[in-house]
């Protein structure tokens, strides 16, 4: 019998990319999402690339009574990989109580009905703002958390302190946390990839979004910090490598392979780019000279941070395979094909 996994936000970006994964590996996948910023249509990419369909569920997890009822229903879950939650920096800073409502009520009902169904083993989407400032880069797991710099850092803190006092109280239940540093990219058949609704918030798809003629224009929002260009440096990962290390952190835990009952992994390629290096990765591979201007620094964002790897490589047996030219160009193909562009 297959094993069976929920991924909550499983038509996102990042969800949708780790469901093929599972798929691929014969898990028997679940999802939950409010569509609340991705697409029912990213069903039909999934299931081109990995020749069979997920189970769909539209559901909001702040709802605790439909929450309730889907588990009820499927009580004989082996694992859960909760990725739904808002997950702007900037808008996080303009709506806080939207963002502290849904990431982290959404928690506490999974939570409680995992509890409740002894459904023992979550994968969590966590991130490097809870690092806020580091003191020094790369940053490792052992490093202290600062305050973050946005309510949607602070969400993902919390939300980890939650699962770690949940984990005293019942002894069933085992976390992995993993810490994404800047997910980008798409996946190498161009049939899913990053789509926000509206506006988006990151800088690759805006990238991508300008070069297409979609957006007149790309902001590179300060150009005064202590770096070598004077904008801010992430560590860049592409989404499907990303997507692969869920599927051994759910294997971990299904094996029982866990040294504790929680567990922290900081993904990404142990490299930092600066906004204006991913830009010119950008218009090498594709080509495209991008219309970009420097304007003043965002409310939320951190000046540098990019990620030690080295428990992931060590522990995980998990390690990136794409690099920043490889993956901006997957993300230019998955923008041409989507809106059609021919070149």
């Amino acid at each position: 019998m297959a094993k069976k996994i929920l991924v909550t936000g499983g038509t996102g970006y990042i969800g949708s990319h780790t469901v093929v994964e599972l798929l691929q590996k014969d898990y028997e996948v679940f999802i939950i999402d409010n569509l609340s910023n991705s697409h029912i249509s990213v069903l039909e990419g999934i299931e081109k690339i990995a020749g069979k369909k997920p189970h769909f569920t539209k559901l909001d997890l702040t709802d605790k009574f439909a929450t309730e009822k889907y588990f009820n229903n499927h009580h004989d879950l082996d694992a859960v990989i909760h990725f739904a939650a808002l997950k702007s920096v900037n808008e996080s800073v303009a709506e806080p109580l939207r963002y502290y409502k849904n990431n982290l009520e959404s928690l506490i009902n999974l939570l409680h009905n995992m509890i409740t169904k002894e459904i023992s083993s979550l994968v969590f989407s966590s991130s490097c703002t809870v690092y806020g400032e580091p003191d020094k880069n790369p940053v490792n797991e052992k490093a202290p958390l600062k305050k973050p710099a946005s309510p949607y850092g602070k969400t993902k803190q919390i939300a980890e302190d939650i699962l770690q006092d949940s984990i005293i109280s019942v002894d069933f239940l085992k976390v992995i946390a993993l810490r994404y540093f800047n997910p980008i990219g798409s996946h190498q058949s161009s049939l899913i990839g990053e789509l926000p609704i509206g506006i988006p918030n990151n800088l690759v798809p805006f990238i991508t979004q300008t070069a297409a003629g979609i957006r007149e224009q790309l902001k590179v929002f300060g150009d005064d910090y202590n770096t070598s260009d004077g904008t801010c440096i992430r560590d860049y990962i592409n989404v499907v490598d990303l997507a692969k290390a869920h599927v051994v952190s759910v294997d971990r835990l299904i094996n029982n392979k866990s040294k504790e009952h929680f567990e922290i992994f900081n993904l990404g390629t142990g490299k930092g780019y600066s906004v204006l290096d991913a830009i010119k990765s950008f218009e090498k591979v594709s080509g495209k000279k991008l219309n970009y201007i420097l304007v003043d620094r965002r409310p939320g964002d951190i000046e540098q941070v990019w990620a030690d790897v080295s428990k992931a490589n060590e522990i995980l047996g998990w390690k990136t395979e794409k690099n920043l030219d490889e993956t901006m160009l997957s993300a230019w193909n998955w923008e041409k094909k989507y809106r059609g562009i021919q070149e």
